[in-house]
């Protein structure tokens, strides 16, 4: 899932002082070293890139085919090796550049408790207690929201508002564990594909009319719908009739739902838990929505809902008000009466808000707040686990590869990774423990077989995260031989010829962190005269931006949305609404 805003550390002030900057390459050695390369001839792209090599965009179907092959496979040993030969197809383009495996960071008031987060960021507000009396707790998350539809949401903080005013049949304990929700519980046949769910008695939506397994199917079937074009309707690709347009999910009578898979799945909890099977209000939905927009019903307060709040005030770009929802069917267990959410991306507002005492919770801080916070221990300041990663994408189709073969952008798109100092980012921007990443697919993500899909950093990824540093005349002359097979040439200062150069514009969303990385991978390719300008986009400006494809190079992230490779990796098929690389189209 996408994540709008992470708090790195401290790294403008860095990048300011000469004693933080970064080292600088021996010019004399790398003038001899280029040209060295120059006179032994310009490599061969097609030599360059792996084995699991495709066209990235052209060939891409070989992809999309093997994730049905994975999504279909009833041998779980066979499945993950699929699993690991589809991510090396992923990142043999070099479209997807890892930097750090994601863990998160937040500010709490010593006054609260109960709050909780699972692996995948999602936040849960519902057991909150308040210690001072008070009965309204004050959230920051984000700025203003994308979509709360749970079908068209794909960003983090959408995710966490309707995991607080939705609920599916099932949902996360402050354990991390799924229990059920609106479910009772679930029977399942002795081949593992047909799904009988009982739902709890008296369930009822926000206005007080009746819940029944009918609004599940009705939902799930309108995420998968080409009119409501969600990001995430591939999520039920798994579902026995998918590939027709109509999946096998029936309600049999009010409290029993019954669905069909195509194969087994060792995850299925987790997708029940998941919002885009959360259920919305048909009635409400058709009478406030549009074909042209489907999220319509849910863009103002007083949107019919089935959580524990309900949003009742919203000034859009400022606010949200949510209120107790007496309706939700474990209500009695809510003691927080209101949450007021401050919509802002701005992470010194943000900050100063949370030290006024005019926000008990901040899930986002100043970059140069970090290292303080760390020094006094300061026991409000968070930081907890992730599965996920924060990358860097290239649009296969940018125009920046105009007139290049599909090995020679990949060679290209290469020597950026290998210019990247992505320990100076983890140490000196985000300081929380990241680790350097090689690899999309995070450490520690089970493999669907009983183990570990990937857990180490050094010996089980694509390539070197420290090469930059460990000798950085060798890495810098291969990021140039990278190039120069892509048919860019080179001055005796060893930066890029005037004939060949490379102007490339950076997409990045408002906030500190972001920036801070983004000029440090500025300086990075400066190396050999790569100039990179980077643009600043309010969040849901970039989310679109990205989305259509608009752009070279973009700042990504990407939160598991359960514990499961497949969820890393059907995201970048042809027809997937999160494939921001624009593969296979």
């Amino acid at each position: 899932m996408k994540k709008s805003l992470f708090v790195l550390g401290l790294a403008l002030l860095c990048l300011l002082l000469p004693g933080c900057n970064k080292k600088a390459t021996n010019q004399s050695s790398a003038n001899q070293k280029t040209e060295a390369t120059l006179s032994a001839g310009v490599p061969d792209a097609s030599k360059l890139v792996s084995k699991a090599f495709i066209d990235p965009v052209k060939g891409w179907s070989k992809y999309d085919n093997l994730i049905k092959e994975i999504k279909s496979e009833t041998n779980y040993a066979e499945r993950t090796k699929k699993m690991h030969e589809a991510e090396d197809i992923l990142m043999s383009n070099y479209c997807v550049i890892p930097l750090y495996y994601y863990n998160d960071v937040y500010m709490q008031k010593s006054y609260v408790s109960g709050i909780y987060s699972n692996a995948f960021a999602t936040k849960f507000f519902m057991y909150a207690k308040m210690s001072n009396g008070a009965k309204t707790l004050r959230i920051n998350l984000a700025s203003e929201p994308d979509y709360l539809d749970p079908a068209l949401n794909s960003s983090v903080d959408g995710a966490c508002l309707a995991a607080n005013t939705f609920s599916g049949l099932y949902t996360y304990n402050d354990k991390g564990v799924t229990v059920p929700a609106c479910a009772e519980g679930y029977t399942v046949s002795d081949d593992g594909l047909t799904y009988t769910v009982t739902l709890k008695k008296g369930l009822k939506w926000s206005d007080g009319s009746a819940l029944t397994a009918a609004d599940f199917e009705y939902s799930w079937k309108r995420a998968v719908a080409p009119d409501t074009a969600a990001d995430y309707e591939y999520m039920f690709s798994g579902f026995d009739g998918y590939d027709d347009g109509n999946i096998n999910v029936k309600a049999v009578n009010a409290t029993t739902l019954k669905f069909v898979l195509s194969a087994p799945c060792a995850y299925i909890e987790d997708l029940m838990a998941f919002p885009t099977f959360y259920p919305v209000c048909k009635k409400y939905v058709e009478a406030h929505s549009t074909k042209d927009a489907p999220g319509a019903w849910c863009t103002d307060a007083g949107f019919v809902s089935n959580g524990a709040y309900v949003c009742t005030g919203w000034k859009h770009d400022v606010s949200m008000t949510y209120e107790k929802n007496p309706y939700w069917y474990d209500a009695a267990n809510v003691t927080v009466e209101k949450l007021e959410f401050m919509l802002s991306a701005d992470d010194t507002a943000i900050f100063a808000a949370y030290n006024a005492g005019n926000l008990d919770f901040a899930d986002s801080l100043p970059t140069d707040e970090i290292e303080k916070l760390l020094e006094t221990k300061n026991s409000e300041f968070y930081i907890v686990d992730e599965l996920g990663t924060y990358y860097v994408a290239f649009n296969a189709k940018s125009k920046l590869f105009d007139g290049k073969t599909p090995e020679q952008a990949a060679c290209m798109r290469q020597a950026f990774s290998l210019l990247i100092d992505r320990e100076y980012i983890v140490e000196n921007i985000g300081q929380t423990g990241q680790v350097a990443a090689n690899a999309f697919i995070p450490l520690g993500m089970a493999d669907g077989n009983g183990g570990v899909f990937k857990s180490d950093a050094v010996n089980q990824g694509y390539f070197d995260t420290s090469a930059i540093n460990k000798n950085q005349e060798q890495t810098i002359a291969k990021a140039r031989e990278m190039l120069m097979a892509a048919g860019f040439k080179f001055g005796s200062d060893g930066k890029l010829s005037s004939e060949t150069p490379i102007v490339i514009e950076y997409l990045t969303n408002e906030n500190s962190g972001h920036i801070a990385v983004a000029e440090s991978m500025q300086q990075d390719f400066s190396a050999v005269g790569i100039k990179m300008t980077i643009q600043v986009q309010d969040w849901n400006v970039f989310l679109e931006e990205r989305k259509n494809g608009n752009f070279d190079i973009a700042r990504e992230g990407w939160i598991a949305d359960f514990n499961d490779p497949i969820n890393m990796l059907e995201m970048w098929t042809t027809t997937s609404g999160n494939n921001d690389c624009q593969f296979g189209r």
